[in-house]
């Protein structure tokens, strides 16, 4: 393999690093699909559900300032085989769950080598690629994002009817072992920096972030201001007074602050400590303007797909399988947009795909919105919102990282890669949070006033709207197939269709504001890109791998 090309070479670990993306993102989304037939193996509750995906989430974002400070200070290529390699090994711990709070655990530690992962794939694509080519490589980076996103479903569902959901994550093992191989051989290492982690930086970021999640997730189950039951996670008792979501809420902003203050002092240089979010990085305006794009384009571009298939398995009675493929058309669309993105960035700037990605986007979620409140939402039509979706997933997901970094200095690549994911995964970390509060709150309320409606005594009406909400939807099978609340199952599928035609159009509302935010990203790289200009490639191409 020596005699290989350096471009053969790099392009080779572009494989590496799409594949380990993909694998990251496959495991976000392949929970969607599994959760009904996890509800029913080990008797889960709504909220452990919701944990499963969230607990991924959540310390995700939460490592990802400190990933990327660590990947500036040891090398990219390391620490992205090491979130490889724990990630193989926490999969093996989640597909061996016994109950919900080892699965719980696992997908924490699963998130963890997705931190390591992200960031640094960002870094190593930024170093290996420049000029025309590393718009090219983003394109890839963001349609592989896509295209696993909606390719996780349908393979959890695969999974669920023909064998278990255990495999799920069972089968990251054979990736893993793929990827390593070939980031040993053709990921090129990347130069360390001089410096040392921040500890007080580390502990207000991860923190905060963490009691931010938590709050936004449990919020429906205890309240947003007062507690309104036990408050039993861990098992401890929260009997009266304020909500632990509310003071988790009221902790993350005082810990957030208190962070962004430590950064504003660090950046300063005055003492031996360096920042985890080096704050002099803001001042370049496509940095600064594009993460907060990011951050908001977060919030509404993948919260739908974490509550899309129990409305398809529930409402509609898709098996997992058929629910998988309906989100099919995403990958799709997504792998449209990316042979589609190669000729356009000669003519359109990398912003004006992103704006283009986002307005295709809200399309798509709108539609859904559409065609999910019509009485008969045809699968076709469902395929044909989905896939505009994807193709705008492909175009905004890929070049709104290549907007972002284009005019940030190669030696912060780390360090900027890592606060760029930050925003992204955070943003979809709270669009997730949000989404699927909103979606069980709909749920609940609407179908509440349903079966008032229909005269229903109070502690009936209480009783049967919690064992829905608290199901995720799976008793409304059990509940039409008894003559005596078949009704109550009718309505638990018009308020589980309102919940989700709500959930899109919010989506939509926040891709909206964030097709509004590019426009404060000044257009910095058009006249490089549309001269089609390829720099050299870096030094450090040529050097002689492992």
């Amino acid at each position: 393999m020596s005699g290989l090309s350096v471009s053969v070479r790099r392009w080779l670990g572009l494989m590496a690093i799409a594949l380990g993306v993909a694998l990251i993102v496959v495991d976000t989304t392949i929970v969607n699909v599994i959760t009904p037939s996890v509800i029913e193996d080990i008797g889960i509750d709504s909220s452990q559900a919701q944990w499963i995906q969230e607990s991924y989430a959540i310390i995700f974002a939460a490592l990802l300032l400190l990933v990327g400070r660590i990947s500036d200070l040891r090398g990219a290529r390391p620490v992205f085989i090491l979130g490889v390699v724990i990630f193989g090994v926490t999969s093996l711990i989640a597909g061996a769950a016994p109950n919900g709070e080892v699965l719980i655990l696992g997908r924490f530690l699963q998130g963890l080598g997705a931190a390591l992962i992200l960031p640094t794939s960002l870094s190593l694509l930024n170093r290996m690629f420049t000029g025309k080519a590393r718009g090219q490589a983003f394109a890839i980076w963001g349609s592989t994002i896509g295209a696993a996103t909606a390719l996780g479903p349908v393979l959890g569902g695969w999974l669920s009817e023909h064998s278990s959901w255990r495999w799920a994550f069972g089968i990251n093992i054979p990736l893993t072992i793929l990827i390593l191989i070939l980031a040993m051989l053709f990921i090129t290492p990347t130069p360390r920096t001089r410096g040392r982690v921040d500890g007080i930086s580390a502990s207000l970021s991860i923190l905060g972030l963490g009691l931010l999640a938590f709050g936004l997730v449990e919020g429906r189950v205890y309240g947003w201001v007062t507690s309104q039951r036990a408050f039993e996670l861990f098992g401890g008792t929260w009997d009266s007074g304020l909500s632990p979501a509310f003071i988790a809420l009221v902790l993350a902003v005082i810990l957030l602050v208190g962070f962004v203050w430590r950064q504003i002092i660090v950046s300063r240089g005055t003492g031996r400590h360096e920042p985890l979010m080096d704050v002099k990085l803001f001042s370049i305006a496509s940095f600064r303007n594009g993460n907060i794009a990011t951050l908001i384009i977060g919030l509404g571009e993948f919260g739908i797909i974490a509550v899309m298939p129990l409305w398809l398995q529930f409402t509609l009675d898709y098996t997992p399988l058929q629910a998988g493929l309906a989100l099919v058309p995403i990958a799709v669309g997504s792998f449209v947009a990316s042979g589609i993105s190669f000729p356009l960035t000669a003519k359109v700037s990398p912003l004006g795909l992103v704006r283009l990605g986002l307005a295709l986007e809200v399309v798509g979620l709108a539609g859904l919105g559409i065609v999910a409140a019509a009485s008969d939402a045809q699968w076709w039509l469902i395929a044909l919102v989905l896939f505009f979706y994807g193709i705008g997933v492909g175009f905004a997901t890929s070049q709104v990282t290549n907007v972002v970094l284009a005019d940030v200095p190669e030696e912060e690549g780390g360090q900027s890669s890592g606060i760029q994911s930050t925003f992204r995964q955070l943003g979809s970390a709270l669009g997730i949070a949000a989404l699927t509060t909103v979606f069980f709150s709909t749920l609940s309320s609407n179908l509440r006033d349903r079966l008032a409606n229909a005269g229903l005594p109070a502690d009936q009406v209480a009783k049967l709207s919690e064992a829905v909400s608290d199901s995720a939807g799976a008793v409304i099978e059990p509940l039409s197939n008894n003559p005596a609340t078949a009704s109550v199952a009718d309505a638990a599928r018009e308020a589980m269709t309102q919940a989700l035609t709500f959930g899109s159009y919010l989506a939509a509302g926040f891709l909206v504001v964030g097709v509004i935010a590019t426009f404060l990203i000044p257009n910095t790289r058009k006249a490089e890109l549309q001269a089609g200009s390829e720099p050299a490639v870096a030094d450090e191409m040529s050097t002689s791998q492992p």
